[in-house]
């Protein structure tokens, strides 16, 4: 049974074109991971599809009568509503009984009007949605129903998002990176609950473990051509595989056989026959096959990291506190030279605290720390790029440098530099605004590499990146040189990269467990 079928999708913003002529369907009860480099357009796509985008050309259909979810990257609440009236909001009958029953018990008052709620929680057969929400925000970490929408940060507001959209358990459900502001407890606890929900599924994510452990059929957006695989993550690259070791064997016989015509041609006449006409046309389709280029165009990282003296960093009954609440207590740990540590723990725990008190952005309520000669941080921060506005692309980079240090003292300028990282030269005069989020991240990561740092910080580093950045980024640091310390939600990356984890289990208490997340 046909959920979604699009046809023929056309979306350009002035001459550049977005995508172009896209069509796919999907079915009941697929789960379907949709992926795509960053500025392919995947949640232009997404926003055409729930009609919050206007598109040059196609259709959009979905079956008569079924409920619809969207999760989209950007959340839009009204500040001064509480949690509970965001989440609860509707004109069913069920929701105003809910409403009413949760406000009259914040009041604490078993008087008449309690009763009369009881009453029509029992009549409505709301208990059951009640508990279902209850759950989800707490599993999610949005347990206080009371709290003020504008006293959230961006990720509290976006679990909220995603709160509201699994409690309406819609027949078809539509998430634009939905682990982005989770911890890993709350990624594994949606894991499981997508992977039983009775939703069908179309979902953008980065996060591969989860699309192997959710999805059953993956669509990759590549050069504006759609790919379905009927399998999760797994076999999606599988086929991949395949389908370039295809195309490679085509190319090459198309190579063989354009060197024997042209040939031919060479020694033909002037005048030709219809036969050697059509011959000189079968020949320029030769020419197309053989020319197809087979190495895709992926980001080079290479950047020079200066040598490290014997003292890295050095941390010595370090504590930490906010608000009488103790998020780091008598940590003592000395960093070495290429340590690779990730850190993992429940949101609000104190992972970032930890990663200002490494940096010396803040200062240790008791304890000290020491901080090497030949230390050079990069942060890359979850926060993102801070630009100004009418900023664009090019002079991001250039306020840094206008030259910068490779690998065996090659050095090239900002604008290669810029290639090199996927942004071509007519994005350099791009204002930053118009860049998509994982484009942005990129160009911060950029920036922070110019810095040449041999102590690189990394605080969620695989929010809103693309699955092949994040290949190219584990590739580099796996060989980099210096220490590497990984605050993410992402399994897949944290089993590459780290070495050893610090766990945050709340109350100031931090275990090192020797080894990557999955071990």
């Amino acid at each position: 049974m046909n959920y979604l079928s699009v046809e023929s999708l056309s979306l350009s913003y002035g001459a550049k074109r977005i995508f172009e002529d896209l069509s796919f369907g999907i079915d009941r009860g697929e789960k379907v991971g949709l992926i795509a480099r960053n500025g392919s357009g995947k949640s232009s796509l997404l926003n055409a599809i729930m009609g919050q985008e206007s598109v040059d050309s196609g259709t959009v259909t979905f079956r008569n009568g079924i409920t619809l979810g969207y999760l989209a990257q950007r959340q839009h609440f009204d500040p001064k509503s509480t949690i509970l009236e965001t989440i609860f909001q509707g004109d069913s009958t069920q929701m105003r009984a809910i409403r009413q029953y949760e406000e009259l018990l914040d009041e604490g008052k078993e008087d008449e009007r309690f009763y009369a709620a009881l009453s029509e929680m029992e009549r409505t057969q709301a208990w059951s949605v009640e508990s279902m929400a209850k759950e989800i925000l707490y599993k999610l970490g949005l347990e206080r129903m009371d709290k003020v929408i504008g006293e959230l940060s961006g990720g509290q507001q976006k679990r909220l998002g995603l709160a509201m959209e699994l409690i309406k358990e819609p027949d078809l459900l539509i998430l634009d990176e939905p682990t982005n502001h989770l911890d890993l407890e709350m990624t594994e606890w949606l894991e499981g609950h997508l992977s039983t929900t009775n939703s069908t599924l179309l979902l953008v994510t980065h996060d591969r473990y989860f699309l192997d452990n959710v999805c059953n059929v993956i669509l990759e957006l590549e050069d504006n051509t759609l790919y379905r695989h009927k399998g999760n993550y797994t076999y999606y690259l599988e086929k991949k595989q395949e389908r370039e070791e295809n195309i490679a064997t085509v190319v090459s016989k198309a190579k063989s056989a354009m060197r024997k015509e042209l040939d031919w041609i060479r020694r033909q006449p002037k005048a030709r026959g219809t036969k050697a006409k059509y011959r000189i046309q079968a020949f320029d389709d030769l020419k197309k096959t053989a020319s197809t280029r087979l190495d895709k165009d992926e980001m080079r990282l290479e950047i020079n990291v200066p040598r490290m003296g014997s003292k890295v960093v050095e941390l010595h009954k370090v504590s930490k506190s906010y608000d009488g609440r103790t998020l780091i207590d008598k940590l003592s740990y000395i960093f070495l030279r290429q340590d690779r540590v990730g850190i993992i723990g429940r949101n609000g725990t104190g992972k970032s605290t930890l990663l200002n008190l490494i940096t010396d952005r803040l200062e240790p309520d008791q304890g000290k720390v020491v901080i090497g000669d030949t230390v050079v941080f990069g942060y890359f921060t979850q926060s993102g790029l801070q630009f100004k506005e009418g900023q664009r692309v090019s002079e991001a980079v250039r306020e840094i440098a206008d030259v910068i240090p490779l690998t065996k003292g090659h050095k090239i300028s900002a604008a290669q530099l810029l290639e090199r990282f996927m942004f071509p030269r007519s994005m350099h005069f791009n204002h930053i605004s118009t860049l998509s989020g994982g484009e942005q991240r990129r160009l911060h990561l950029l920036r922070v590499l110019m810095a040449n740092p041999n102590f690189l910080i990394l605080d969620e580093p695989t929010n809103d990146l693309d699955i092949f950045t994040l290949q190219v980024l584990e590739d580099y640091l796996e060989e980099y040189p210096g220490v590497v310390v990984v605050v993410s939600h992402d399994r897949h990356f944290m089993d590459r990269i780290v070495e050893h984890t610090f766990a945050f289990e709340g109350e100031g208490r931090i275990k090192d467990y020797p080894g990557n997340y999955s071990q």
